[in-house]
């Protein structure tokens, strides 16, 4: 008796909208096709949608000739549906059509959990992550998509294009990265890119992102952190010391003046209230952070960015040991952030550390051969930058060169001058939608913060590689787009 109410509700809610079109996209905005029981009714709202799609009246003489082709297609059963009344509370059908076709679709996952779980060539982690996948697709409406034909795409991208139009030409698309040479060339970081950002120890990478961060939080959109190297509290100073311009070192033992604590106290009032999310735990699998990250998106949806410091000290699913079963972790691991990207539908930025091998060229500045396990990463990646710092390189090496003098009793004075506000580059060395080149940024010390650069401290600054041959201008016009 129940399946048969459903399948009269099913045929009035087709009524409904052959009475009045214009509630298609009321059904159409609560159920999909999967969603009617009927397989005739499937065919009659499928139908309709593609009436709608193609902008052409939801009529049933214009139906009629394109389902009468199908061999299920019952005219008696089409006839009576056109005769039955339409529904006053349509919302409330609706629904019970939708819970019916819920109830289904759990019923089917059950059974499919129970047989993956007598499958002996299953891990009971990877049969988890199934059920996982299927529970976050039902909760979330969605369905795997089906080919997308031309005209559809070009109707989307010309809605895209319209929209940036009315931002009265606004290169940026994507979210603010808070440098505007890197918001042009990329066009800010977008919904289903994986950025990785590579850099050496010491170059401030996790700062880096950090800034970003605090751009990020700006626009309204909330950032979900995975911090494996640091914990919570210290990434909280770091960006309290940037927003407030009150240093670090003085944050940190509470040496403040009244002033300063007044201004701290409102900046923390203000930055408690921003949807920032941080996970602090020093290990996660990319099993682990998918599942946090669609439980998250999910009762976060405006969740706007995914963080993770930094790639190599996550985990995979694989066994074993050796530098072989690492790549293949890695290659796991940069396809699952990729992938789980596009899904929730918005950009991965993944720090990454590079291999110590740089260290011995002449120019260190970074390459996507530095990249560790870079085979995958590279190949994953939409974006890919290097962060590097001139003077933190001249000043090891200075270092190096008075320890030597020092053992051999000889005097060296330094010609190393330690600045405040360092130059920085932010070398863009892949961009799957634009140019690569770099960006010139620099560093301020006292306050634990990449800035935009200042034309003083750019004038008379020359790294030791500009005047050798062996230098390459990152930033020259014939420099080639790495898809």
């Amino acid at each position: 008796m129940e399946n048969l109410g459903l399948h009269n509700i099913e045929r009035s809610v087709l009524a409904t909208i052959f009475f009045n079109p214009d509630t298609f996209e009321d059904v159409s905005s609560v159920l999909q096709t999967k969603d009617f029981h009927d397989p005739f009714l499937k065919m009659i709202f499928e139908a309709m949608q593609k009436q709608h799609e193609a902008q052409k009246p939801i009529d049933p003489d214009l139906l009629l000739p394109l389902l009468s082709q199908n061999k299920i297609f019952n005219e008696e059963e089409f006839l009576s549906i056109l005769a039955l009344a339409p529904l006053v509370n349509l919302e409330f059908y609706l629904q019970e059509i939708r819970n019916a076709s819920l109830k289904r679709s759990l019923y089917a996952m059950a059974n499919n959990i129970a047989q993956s779980s007598q499958d002996q060539n299953k891990d009971a982690q990877e049969v988890l992550e199934e059920a996982e996948r299927e529970l976050y697709e039902l909760s979330s409406h969605g369905e795997l998509k089906d080919f997308r034909q031309s005209e559809e795409i070009v109707q989307s991208t010309l809605s895209l294009i319209q929209d940036i139009k009315a931002r009265g030409n606004n290169l940026l698309i994507g979210l603010n990265t808070g440098f505007a040479e890197l918001n042009r060339i990329t066009t800010g970081f977008n919904p289903g890119e994986l950025i990785i950002i590579g850099a050496r120890p010491s170059m401030g990478k996790t700062t880096f992102v950090l800034n970003m961060v605090q751009k990020f939080l700006v626009s309204g959109k909330g950032v979900a952190f995975f911090s494996l190297e640091m914990q919570a509290e210290h990434l909280m100073l770091r960006m309290l010391s940037s927003s407030t311009s009150i240093p670090l070192q003085r944050l940190r033992v509470g040496d403040l003046s009244s002033e300063e604590w007044s201004n701290l106290s409102q900046t923390s009032d203000h930055t408690a209230k921003l949807p920032l999310y941080i996970d602090d735990n020093s290990f996660v699998s990319i099993t682990q952070l998918r599942s946090k990250m669609r439980k998250l998106k999910s009762k976060q949806p405006d969740l706007g960015v995914c963080i993770v410091d930094y790639l190599q000290l996550m985990s995979g699913s694989k066994k074993g040991g050796g530098e072989a079963k690492r790549q293949e972790e890695i290659s796991e691991i940069s396809r699952g952030l990729k992938i789980l990207a596009r899904e929730l539908e918005i950009p991965i930025i993944a720090l990454s550390q590079l291999n110590r091998m740089l260290e011995s060229r002449d120019d260190k500045r970074p390459q996507l051969s530095d990249l560790r396990e870079s085979g995958a990463i590279e190949q994953d990646a939409d974006i890919i930058l290097f962060l590097y710092r001139d003077d933190v390189y001249r000043k090891r090496e200075e270092k190096a060169k008075e320890e030597k003098a020092r053992k051999e009793n000889q005097e060296y004075k330094s010609q190393f001058v330690e600045r405040e506000i360092e130059p920085a580059e932010i070398i863009v060395a892949k961009n799957r939608n634009g140019e690569v080149k770099t960006v010139k940024i620099q560093f301020n010390k006292k306050f634990i913060r990449f800035e935009e650069p200042s034309l003083e401290e750019e004038r008379d600054y020359k790294t030791r590689y500009e005047t050798s041959q062996e230098y390459v201008d990152m930033s020259a016009p014939d420099m080639p787009v790495i898809q």
